[in-house]
């Protein structure tokens, strides 16, 4: 089974099982890792912002323009911002490298 990594806003790194099929937004809800997703993956907000590791970044599906107008609502954005909900785990990810934001107090 793929694996994959998330990185906390801390810098905590935690690898956790990946299934196929799955998004980024439902492993870390699998594994209770503070990842929102507060329209439970129906793309109509940013609470699943994740930060792609760069080299990671162009192993992706390239974002769809409604994803990439939802992430220009999102609070940190930077050059491999991604939302959870559309990375969907495959057998090509395993190793995907994500960090969690740094959340506004």
């Amino acid at each position: 089974m793929p694996k994959m990594f998330f990185i906390d806003a801390a810098g905590q790194r935690r690898e956790v099982d990946a299934p196929n099929g799955l998004s980024v937004l439902e492993i870390a809800h699998k594994h209770e890792i503070d990842l929102e997703g507060a329209c439970e993956g129906s793309l109509a907000c940013s609470t699943c912002h994740v930060v792609v590791d760069p080299q990671w970044f162009d192993a992706l599906k390239e974002p769809t323009e409604d994803e990439e107008d939802i992430l220009d609502l999102a609070f940190g954005l930077t050059k491999t911002s991604r939302l959870g909900c559309q990375i969907v785990m495959s057998d090509e990810l395993d190793g995907l490298v994500v960090s969690l934001p740094v959340v506004r107090k």
